[in-house]
């Protein structure tokens, strides 16, 4: 029976995008699991259509249906700027919603909010009772594709299989189009000697036992480098990549004293090569959930020793944290840094940090800055953050005054930049 529901649900992808029609809002799965196909239809189909919204969080590929020709028939709503759409956003052919990550599934599920009329989706194969899972990104694609009227599925025999909370029946896929490609792989970064200074202070904060955010990028890829003698680590994260699997493999990554999915490593989506694909594939260690669930910082507070790394572009003398615009200009989104830097500052033991170079433009620039740009976005406010880290050393603000937060911050600036820091801060009477 299930078979024969599969098979009369199979077409090409030119056949399933006729399902999408003007006016309609699609949400599309992101990060490594673009459906490409699909999206590659829906692009070609554009020309018949009017006004399709497509919300999206970060993806990785192809950017033809962001381009100019495309105004009137799509435009791209993207709750994260990633690199593809970002000239689009700041040309206003493309729309950004500032949204916590931990909030995007609930305004998924609102009509009044992000509801989608039409899921785009990409899954493994269906096992013998008809289940597929969503791969390598659930926490999105899990609350559209469960509120979409129309679900249209890439199901692509090379996408791993994930467990946990990862789930989705042949009868909720309105559509199937069979595909088999390889995933998106994003290679770990190749971390310089400043990564690697600004890593080795992060490691000094992190216990034994603790549950580790991971990141990806060169910071967080640097972390990875100077965890190996740590016991005991696990892994609570909205994402993570190859990293892991040395830790797992040398011992240091157990997740034995997690507070809550004790054996378990808790994500959201997975970005990495297609070593760490065929490593997640059905294995029980690796558990996949809805963003609003992993990024709940009153989930994440309940880990015993949480630390959360994130990165910044700038942060000012009184904590104030810019991530996601340069001055007014978009640049990337909030993503999970807010929910993840409280929920570690309410963890017991916890360990939030913000780690960024303190310069910018071959040291032409601080990044630890008298006052945010005009019009900069404070992702994290002075309120939520603990540790800032730098090459030069690591501020605890936590429960410091303004005056203490200003020489702590002004010693872990570049030394060419603290005197200037330093006049500005007595120009306001805060030291």
């Amino acid at each position: 029976m299930r078979n024969v529901s599969y098979q009369s649900k199979l077409c090409s992808a030119d056949m399933a995008v006729e399902a999408i029609k003007s006016h309609d809002r699609v949400f599309m799965t992101g990060n490594c699991s673009v459906p490409k196909e699909l999206l590659g239809a829906l692009v070609r189909r554009a020309p018949e259509l009017e006004d399709v919204e497509i919300v999206q969080v970060l993806t990785i590929g192809p950017s033809e249906y962001v381009a100019p020709q495309m105004e009137g028939h799509i435009r791209v709503n993207s709750c994260f700027i990633s690199h593809n759409v970002r000239k689009a956003v700041n040309e206003g052919r493309a729309d950004f919603t500032p949204i916590l990550l931990s909030q995007i599934p609930r305004a998924l599920r609102e009509p009044s909010l992000l509801r989608p009329n039409v899921a785009m989706i990409h899954c493994s194969p269906p096992d013998e009772h008809g289940y597929c899972t969503f791969g390598v990104e659930v926490g999105l694609t899990k609350p559209a594709a469960e509120s979409a009227d129309i679900v249209i599925a890439e199901v692509n025999d090379q996408m791993p299989r994930t467990l946990g909370d990862s789930f989705i029946h042949i009868s909720r896929l309105t559509r199937i189009v069979p595909v088999s490609y390889p995933i998106v792989e994003v290679p770990m970064g190749s971390p310089g000697e400043l990564q690697k200074q600004i890593a080795s202070n992060i490691a000094d904060l992190i216990p034994d036992g603790a549950t580790m955010q991971m990141g990806i990028g060169e910071i967080p890829d640097a972390v990875l480098l100077y965890l190996k003698d740590k016991r005991d680590l696990g892994i609570h994260t909205e994402l993570f990549s190859d990293g892991v699997i040395e830790l797992i493999e040398i011992g240091a990554l157990t997740n034995s004293q997690k507070t809550i999915h004790r054996g378990k490593c808790i994500a959201g989506f997975a970005l990495g090569s297609q070593r760490l694909y065929d490593y997640i594939d059905n294995n029980p260690m690796f558990e996949f959930h809805p963003q609003d669930y992993v990024n709940d910082p009153f989930v994440i507070a309940q880990n015993n020793k949480q630390v959360a790394i994130n990165s910044a572009l700038e942060v000012d003398l009184t904590g104030q944290v810019c991530a996601d615009s340069i001055g007014p200009m978009f640049y990337s989104g909030v993503g999970g840094q807010l929910d993840f830097m409280y929920g570690a500052l309410r963890s017991p033991g916890g360990v939030p940090i913000i780690a960024l170079p303190a310069t910018a433009k071959d040291g032409q620039i601080s990044r630890i800055v008298p006052m945010l740009k005009h019009g900069a976005g404070v992702v994290t406010t002075r309120n939520h953050v603990r540790y800032v880290v730098t090459e030069y050393g690591v501020a605890d603000l936590f429960a410091r005054s303004v005056r203490e937060r200003v020489h702590g911050l002004v010693n872990v600036a570049a030394p060419q930049f603290r005197d200037e820091l330093l006049h500005f801060a007595k120009q306001q009477h805060w030291i």
